[in-house]
Parts: C-alpha cells; sequence; structure tokens
C-alpha cells in the first residue's frame, strides 16, 4: 500500500526565496511527511540544477522536476539527467517532462510543434541513448504532463504515468481509465488554508489568472462540462470551487479525497498561501501535512 508520505507532493514557485531559504523550505515539508517536492520551470532557477541541489541538501525527500521542458534540452541531456541524479541521490530524483505551452516556448525562442508528434520523437531519441558509466544502471521514474486522451495514452505506454494539473475529481477518473491500472497518475491541486470564501476565492483568481488565458485549458474545460461563460471575470465561483480546494481542513481533505477516490496515486498540493518566508508562512502545507497531528 502506497504511504501516505508518498500520496502527498509538494509543488511550488519558489524563485523569490534565496538558496539558503529554498532547503528550509524542502527540509520542512520534509519534516512535514512529504514525499515529493516538484520544481516548475519557467524563468527563474534552473530545476535540473536545483534538483541537484536539493538533493543534495535533504536525506529522504524526493525531488521532481515538474516539469522540465522538452524543448529546451535535447533528449541526450536529459537521459544523462534522468541517470546521473537517479545514481547520486540514492534513487531519489523523478523526472517530469513535457512540452510546456506555446507562448512560453516561443519566448524562448523554440518553434512550435504538434505536442503528440513532438513528445513521440524526442520518446524516441531519448530510448536510443545509451549512457556510460556507474549511472547507466540507474533510472529515474519518468512521468508526462498529459491532460488529454492521446497525450495520456502515450505517457502511461512510454513512461510511469502522467502529471495533471487544474483538473476536476471527473478529468482523475477520466484520466484513471484512460491510463490503466498501473500507471502513475500524478495530480497537481491549488489549495488554501482560508475559510472566507470571499478572500480564498480572491486569492484563487489571483493564482488561476494566467491559466484563464489558454485556451487548451479552455478546451480540457469545457469537456468537463463548463462554459465559456465560467472562464470570464476571472473564473466563476463553480470553476474556482471545483479547481482550487479552499476552506477550512476538513474542506481541504475532503477536496484530496476525491482526486485519490477518482484514481490520484499521488496529490502534488500548490499552496497558495506560501510568502517571503517560505514554508513557515503556510498554513496549508501544515494542515495537510501527512504526518499524525
Amino acid at each position: 500500500m502506497t504511504s501516505a508520505r508518498n500520496r502527498h507532493g509538494v509543488i511550488a514557485i519558489l524563485d523569490n526565496l534565496r538558496a539558503s531559504e529554498l532547503v528550509e523550505f524542502v527540509q520542512g515539508i520534509e519534516a512535514l511527511g512529504y514525499g515529493s517536492y516538484w520544481i516548475p520551470e519557467l524563468f527563474g532557477r534552473e530545476p535540473i540544477a536545483t534538483a541537484a541541489y536539493l538533493l543534495a541538501n535533504t536525506r529522504e525527500i524526493s525531488v521532481a522536476t515538474g516539469i522540465a521542458n522538452i524543448y529546451v534540452r535535447d533528449p541526450h541531456a536529459m537521459v544523462q539527467a534522468r541517470h546521473t541524479l537517479s545514481e547520486l541521490s540514492g534513487g531519489r530524483f523523478i523526472l517530469g517532462l513535457g512540452v510546456s505551452n506555446v507562448g512560453l516556448n516561443t519566448t524562448r525562442g523554440h518553434t512550435w510543434q504538434p505536442p503528440l508528434r513532438k513528445l513521440s520523437k524526442y520518446l524516441d531519441d531519448m530510448e536510443a541513448v545509451k549512457p556510460e558509466g556507474a549511472s547507466r544502471s540507474s533510472v529515474a521514474p519518468m512521468y508526462i504532463a498529459a491532460h488529454g486522451p492521446k497525450l495520456q495514452a502515450l505517457a502511461s505506454a512510454r513512461s510511469d504515468g502522467v502529471v495533471t494539473y487544474l483538473m476536476s475529481p471527473e478529468h482523475t477518473h477520466l484520466s484513471r481509465q484512460r491510463i490503466g491500472t498501473e500507471a502513475g497518475l500524478n495530480v497537481v491541486c491549488m489549495m488554501l488554508a482560508e475559510t472566507d470564501p470571499t478572500r480564498a476565492r480572491s486569492l484563487a483568481r489571483n493564482a488561476l489568472a494566467y491559466y484563464l488565458t489558454l485556451d487548451y485549458y479552455h478546451r480540457e474545460w469545457l469537456e468537463l462540462g463548463f462554459s465559456e461563460a465560467d472562464f470570464e471575470n476571472g473564473g466563476s465561483d463553480e470553476l474556482v470551487d471545483t479547481l482550487v480546494g479552499w476552506g477550512d481542513a476538513d474542506a481541504l481533505q475532503t477536496h484530496i479525497a476525491g482526486h485519490l477516490d477518482a484514481g490520484a496515486s499521488r496529490i502534488l498540493v500548490m499552496p497558495l498561501d506560501v510568502g517571503a518566508r517560505g514554508m513557515t508562512t503556510s498554513k496549508t502545507l501544515q494542515v495537510l501535512s501527512p504526518n499524525p497531528h
């Protein structure tokens, strides 16, 4: 049976923290019982280098890229990182990868390609790489960011499973049906320990604002029964409440349970109350700690 530690991870954009504060944050969630920390890739720290640093400064927690963009490093480099960090950490590295999105890749100077074709070719090229040296026998788990049926089918066939982001328990259920019982299903959930509805939804809308501009999220949400009207004015209450878990401890646990019951194998908590001092400011991470209170 999967332990509570391994069923709960944390994903957070912490590029604003100093290196010492970042280490303190990850050591803190390790002490709280979270089994993994996932590093997003935007325009701050490079995630694979950051993963190496954090693995060297922790003892038990797994560290993952969440996700490493396949456009910005060639397949050989990705395979080398996968084997090297797995070897040097004693098996605590997790490789999360994906295609990111049109806007971010265009900003970085890359030409967008159809995701299924791009990812299929990339995985073919990864499989052709045969690492040399001591690291060749150490292979980190690999998960692929995928929401639609075609990408999820590819991910379940060619990796250890998928990562989903900002989706409903219904989507988690559909994902589990698509990928089968053996593949891992890592579900990212924005979470906030805040009981005031006005404040909670305001903070949630701030966090969702960027994603409400992306058409591929609209497509997925429309498939789940939402309408274009749900995307207006920062998102309807129904959309916000579906995508973001907020409230007291029972409400947060209920939100997570909805995804676990639907087939998630790991919940990646994205706390919306991590401030300038890192974990010490997050009531959410304290409330959802896998360790007994």
